[in-house]
């Protein structure tokens, strides 16, 4: 049964990865849920266990077509924007794609939130809007901001526009920086990579870059508790926190990883340099000082969410 402090959330980008666990979450906390999305990375059968529930609605919808995304936002009570192309290199061969699907895609969804008096909006940003951090942990007051990735500075861009609404027409927001966020239904990314590359070539696994690059990596669940909590606990008008976990993992040990699991012995090479692809940030760790505050627990840890992503992946693909 509904309570009386149940939203009517609208989800973009709810078909996808994480969106759709965002999903998942809402409905079970008793909210009501539409999911918008345009179907470019999600997939029907990530929501498809929520179709007949009456408190579930999908839109098949464009956010760069301002009049669906008017329309979706009637009646909403508050907004998880998770809608983005979420692929990092791919800014280095297609300089637009970033702008439209995540700049103007985001600007398109304000106005409509503006319009139709909605006043709560929780973005997912990234932690690609730190770019190559010379202080490692990095905390969420770290400047100045010189993202190196059309990725990152299409975030920063978008973060921008949300502040800058939310002072302007009285809005609240919270935007969540994101390290590396696995788990099952991940669709990209280097564990996805891996595993294709081995499914291909059993023999043999390219790394690129030198293998050196080290990342926190956390659980797609354990990401979901994080909003939900910052959502929860965040009081100020712009609440921007950090969201990962509180260690590293180098790439040549996720392929050693993703080996075991497959029960593989591959040949590895490197491609060489530091950086994976133009736009790479090889180190990465943020600070959850400010996350633990709240209330965080920390979790299973980079190597254990690896792992078990893994093996779900792999088990998902049997």
């Amino acid at each position: 049964m509904r309570s009386g402090s149940s939203k009517t959330v609208l989800v973009t980008g709810g078909a996808g990865f994480i969106g759709s666990h965002v999903v998942d979450r809402l409905l079970a906390d008793g909210h009501n849920v539409v999911v918008f999305d345009n179907m470019t990375s999600g997939k029907m059968g990530f929501i498809a266990h929520h179709l007949k529930d009456p408190h579930f609605k999908f839109i098949n919808g464009d956010l760069l077509q301002p009049d669906q995304i008017y329309l979706a936002c009637n009646g909403v009570d508050q907004v998880f924007h998770l809608a983005a192309n979420p692929d990092v290199r791919i800014g280095a061969s297609d300089t637009r794609m970033h702008l439209d699907q995540n700049i103007l895609a985001t600007y398109s969804l304000l106005d409509a939130m503006q319009k139709q008096h909605v006043k709560e909006i929780a973005f997912t940003s990234s932690s690609t809007v730190y770019g190559e951090a010379n202080i490692i942990p990095t905390q969420e007051n770290y400047g100045p901001l010189i993202p190196i990735s059309m990725y990152g500075a299409s975030k920063l861009a978008c973060e921008a526009m949300i502040t800058a609404y939310c002072h302007t027409f009285d809005m609240r927001s919270w935007i969540f920086r994101f390290a590396n966020i696995i788990g099952d239904r991940g669709t990209h990314g280097i564990i996805v990579d891996f595993i294709h590359k081995l499914k291909r070539d059993p023999a043999h696994l390219e790394i690129l870059g030198d293998g050196k690059q080290s990342k926190s990596y956390l659980h797609v669940r354990e990401c979901v508790d994080a909003m939900m909590l910052v959502v929860l606990k965040g009081n100020d008008q712009v609440n921007i926190f950090n969201i990962g976990s509180e260690d590293v993992i180098s790439a040549t040990r996720i392929g050693e990883i993703v080996a075991q699991e497959m029960e593989l012995s591959p040949e590895v090479t490197y491609t060489g340099g530091a950086q994976g692809w133009k736009g790479d940030v090889p180190k990465m760790m943020l600070s959850i000082e400010n996350l633990k505050a709240l209330g965080w627990k920390k979790g299973k840890g980079s190597e254990m969410n690896v792992r078990d992503t893994v093996r779900s992946l792999l088990k998902n693909m049997e």
